[in-house]
């Protein structure tokens, strides 16, 4: 028998990563926005993290206009204490203005601390910055 170190997720947080995902796939940046504590943020990848949720809807809004068909995928969600990792594929054609008109299927992560509230107080994202480029550039 092997042995599972992560037990399943909480109701509470399937549910939460479940919402989480079907907002990302809308046209509402607040709608993502709300998903996190008032002063919650948001990091991708190096850049400096997006705090609150005005900030955090500028980042989702910068996504949702480059891909408007975008659509995101939840792959995995592990939970450890008030710890997290959700495990995410975003697909999408970038339209978006000034948008090359290129297909992007990227996988990535973030890493979740849940506050007290049950919300995400912070979100570490990572994806392959390198290969998110090479598919929008083309080779």
């Amino acid at each position: 028998m092997v042995h599972n170190p992560h037990p399943a997720p909480s109701a509470r947080l399937r549910d939460l990563a479940r919402r989480y995902t079907a907002a990302w796939c809308g046209s509402d940046p607040a709608r993502v926005a709300s998903f996190f504590a008032p002063e919650g943020s948001l990091q991708v990848n190096d850049n400096p993290p997006a705090v609150g949720r005005d900030a955090v809807a500028a980042v989702a809004r910068g996504f949702m206009t480059a891909f408007p068909d975008m659509k995101v995928v939840m792959d995995d969600l592990v939970e450890m204490g008030d710890r997290a990792v959700y495990r995410w594929t975003l697909v999408g054609t970038n339209t978006g203005p000034g948008g090359t008109g290129r297909r992007v299927r990227i996988s990535g992560y973030e890493e979740w601390r849940i506050g007290a509230d049950g919300l995400i107080a912070e979100s570490l994202g990572h994806f392959d910055g390198e290969e998110y480029r090479r598919q929008i550039e083309g080779d």
